[in-house]
């Protein structure tokens, strides 16, 4: 490596900092800034996403944050999952909305974050195989070989733990590792493996149709893109914010918002089972 090159993990580090200053000096600069909030966003793996989009993306979702309890919200876009983990666990996001969804789950059950919302449709593990496939139920594909992402990946632990709560021990099957799940069908398509697991709200998901796959189970939904708010917020204004996410769909303005992000509106709802998610996929 060059020496001149900062490594990775200085680079990283540096993004923590920067962000972190960031948040300070919205929460203890001067007073026209005082009570601005910091609204961390993280879109998962979204390689080719950068700072500049994000903003533009989410400025209308905060603007009616912030309209509703009466503050500024500052978005701010957390790349890395280092980063988002680091920042709940220091407090440093006032909101934060992250996918996936076990992030904003601990934020609740280890970092006092409190439940706002989560994003429709929720999200499913699609188990799914060519059109032309033998299999047509979820019990044959045992002793088949499963596509799935890396161990560490978010739809690679939900979907074990819905083909678990259906009787499949993923540990005892064949499973082929893909790089990402839009590999999954060429991986079908071409016999390097029978069956493969997707995330409904993933690209994939929108095109099976034209990748010839068909969907052999759907898993119960779970709560996709959730919210969360540090402790620092009172109760009042989670449930001025929730009233507020709950009415984005009956107005125009809202439509359009929800549009840009790319979902069709938010479930405030879903508390429980967001608290219950953590222990379904095992962590």
């Amino acid at each position: 490596m060059n020496k001149s090159t900062p490594s990775i993990r200085v680079r990283s580090l540096r993004a923590l900092a920067a962000i972190t200053l960031a948040a300070l000096s919205l929460t203890t600069g001067a007073n026209a800034v005082a009570a601005d909030l910091v609204f961390a966003i993280s879109e998962g793996s979204s390689g080719g996403t950068d700072h500049g989009r994000v903003i533009a993306k989410y400025q209308g979702l905060a603007q009616v944050l912030g309209k509703a309890i009466g503050q500024k919200v500052n978005v701010v876009f957390v790349r890395e999952f280092k980063f988002l983990e680091d920042g709940l666990q220091k407090n440093i996001y006032d909101l934060a909305m992250a996918r996936p969804s076990d992030y904003p789950a601990r934020g609740m059950r280890d970092y006092g974050y409190q439940y706002v919302a989560s994003a429709k449709p929720e999200g499913r593990c699609l188990i799914i195989v060519p059109k032309d496939a033998p299999i047509e139920r979820l019990d044959q594909i045992k002793g088949k070989r499963i596509a799935l992402p890396s161990p560490a990946a978010y739809m690679t632990k939900f979907c074990t733990a819905m083909l678990r709560s259906e009787g499949i021990d993923v540990e005892k099957e064949t499973v082929t590792r893909v790089r990402e799940q839009g590999a999954v069908p060429f991986f079908l398509n071409n016999r390097f493996a029978d069956v493969g697991g997707v995330a409904s709200y993933s690209g994939v998901a929108k095109r099976l149709e034209q990748d010839n796959m068909r969907i052999l189970h759907a898993s119960i939904p779970q709560p996709y893109f959730p919210m969360v708010a540090s402790s620092k917020l009172k109760p009042e204004q989670v449930k001025a914010m929730q009233g507020a996410l709950a009415q984005m769909e009956s107005t125009a303005e809202g439509r359009k918002v929800l549009a840009t992000i790319g979902i069709e509106g938010f479930d405030t709802g879903t508390e429980q089972r967001l608290k219950e998610l953590l222990g379904w996929l095992g962590q």
